[in-house]
């Protein structure tokens, strides 16, 4: 997959295609219509297909103090959409002069005259251009005005709920991975680098794997059994975990982090890039009155989330 960074310098060869539009957090079942309808038409008329998002979200880039929010940062986007078969990730930096372009102007210059699309396909909720002036009838009124072809996808529903970013977050929110991962269409992963951290872990004889949250969401506060990919390294693969999500009130700790102890695992994976699975909410963060308390508990946990993911493999 090739990544574009600015639409004002693409080379040749990557321009035209038929292009899916929208921020496509968390690549959910919904996102996935868009895309593959992209595909479609991209087949049917011999071209590549590709995806134009921002970055940053332009919800970063209005209300930076904002909590993170995110289901995928970049990276996690752009592999999922890779394995989607995407050919080519129009990455555009939203900075203020995107946010001033009106919807005509976002379509002539960056559609039109910058990617040299020749189809775009976009859910019905879609909004564009300065104020979000630009909508999905703005958009088919531009497409025939310009000769673009353009397709709208309507709402896509699990029955009698829609697939929808806001929904996964509130389910994460709740402590319902199942849930969210039901409308994601994949287990909802948190993605980053492993940290340094106290070693307090390894003393009890559960040594964990830190990863801060960085810029994802934040889900419901406490223990999960976690499927635990290491992306690179000499322990490159999956594992199976538990991991604690929080601000670990035994040790008076007030930053959230995300600690992971794999099951049956000794490596040094410091500074390598991880992905953590969240499968199921075992229970909510708690203080204990010592370590020895706190050993026993995590004892516990490991018991519980083994079975949850023997069980879940067994299913597969």
């Amino acid at each position: 997959m090739q990544i574009i960074r600015h639409h004002e310098q693409v080379p040749p060869g990557l321009q035209g295609g038929v292009y899916a539009l929208g921020n496509f957090d968390g690549v959910h079942l919904g996102h996935r219509k868009v895309i593959g309808e992209a595909a479609r038409v991209a087949n049917e008329l011999g071209v590549p297909i590709g995806v134009l998002v921002f970055e940053p979200h332009p919800q970063q880039f209005f209300f930076p103090d904002r909590p993170f929010f995110r289901l995928t940062p970049f990276r996690a986007k752009a592999r999922l959409l890779e394995k989607l078969g995407v050919d080519i990730l129009a990455a555009l930096p939203f900075d203020q002069r995107m946010s001033q372009k009106l919807a005509p102007e976002f379509v002539l210059d960056v559609l039109v005259d910058g990617l040299r699309v020749v189809h775009v396909v976009a859910g019905y909720d879609f909004r564009f251009g300065k104020g979000r002036g630009g909508d999905a009838a703005t958009l088919s009124y531009m497409g025939e005005m310009e000769g673009l072809g353009v397709s709208i996808v309507e709402e896509v529903r699990d029955g009698s709920e829609a697939y929808s970013s806001t929904r996964i977050r509130e389910l994460l929110a709740s402590g319902d991975p199942r849930g969210a991962a039901k409308l994601l269409g994949h287990w909802w992963t948190v993605e980053t680098h492993v940290q340094p951290g106290d070693r307090r872990g390894r003393t009890i004889g559960f040594p964990t794997a830190n990863l801060p949250l960085e810029d994802h969401v934040e889900p419901a506060l406490g223990v999960y059994a976690v499927r635990v990919e290491i992306e690179d390294g000499e322990h490159k693969g999956l594992y199976d975990g538990v991991a604690n999500v929080g601000r670990r009130p035994t040790f008076d700790k007030q930053d959230v982090l995300l600690e992971a102890h794999i099951f049956d695992f000794d490596g040094d994976i410091y500074g390598v890039h991880a992905a953590v699975s969240f499968i199921e909410y075992l229970r909510p963060e708690q203080k204990f009155d010592g370590l020895d308390s706190l050993k026993a508990q995590i004892a516990k946990d490991s018991e519980r989330a083994r079975a949850v993911l023997a069980a879940l493999s067994a299913g597969e």
